[in-house]
């Protein structure tokens, strides 16, 4: 699989998609460095909503300050957070995500069983993410302009070879990029930030032999 959305421990890579961001490939430090659940969340919180400290991520997580300033410095160690310079106190620090895109390939860990289980843990809850993004959804009320233009597909009658279905991914994501805006581009008055998620992977098939 390919990285945000990453699921599946059997396809092969998961990747998270952030405009033309540079990508990152993690390895198996990298790797252990953010699978914690609550690192995962804080990394999210960061994404979404831009800079913030470790007591309004704490409000935001219904967690301890120090707790949350422990895995701000653990992940600033792993280098997927960073200091915002010229902001803040030496009492209360910002902290932001690095503006890489993480890229992870499941194959890389096939013999490596020192990461089974940050990878599991990782690939979990990064499942996890996805479906509360859209349980969240469900559940705000919106205007009918906006709730009609979102949508939930599924389509279960496709049959692909791996170079098929790698192709259509390759070309979703080639798709959903056009679509990223210029970092130096003034957003549109009328526009709201938009998740994306895909979802494409085999199953197997059950039932009749």
């Amino acid at each position: 699989m390919t990285e945000r959305p990453e699921p599946p421990a059997a396809p092969g890579r998961t990747e998270q998609r952030h405009g033309g961001r540079p990508e990152r490939r993690l390895d198996a430090r990298s790797l252990r460095g953010l699978a914690h659940p609550l690192r995962i969340e804080i990394v999210e919180l960061l994404n979404l909503d831009g800079p913030s400290t470790a007591t309004r991520l704490a409000e935001r997580l219904g967690e301890n300050t120090g707790t949350v300033s422990w895995h701000l410095r653990h992940l600033a160690e792993h280098g997927f957070i960073e200091e915002e310079t010229g902001r803040g106190t030496k009492r209360e620090r910002w902290w932001r995500r690095v503006p890489v895109s993480n890229r992870l390939d499941t194959v890389d860990f096939r013999d490596d069983p020192d990461s089974r289980g940050a990878l599991s843990l990782y690939l979990h809850e990064m499942v996890q993410q996805s479906f509360n993004r859209v349980t969240s959804y469900l559940g705000e009320e919106w205007e009918d302009e906006w709730r009609n233009s979102g949508t939930l597909s599924n389509w279960s009658n496709l049959r692909m070879t791996p170079s098929q279905l790698k192709s259509l991914n390759r070309e979703l994501t080639e798709l959903v990029n056009r679509y990223a805006p210029d970092p130096d581009a003034e957003p549109d008055p009328a526009a709201l930030p938009v998740i994306v998620q895909i979802q494409a992977f085999p199953r197997r098939p059950r039932g009749a032999e």
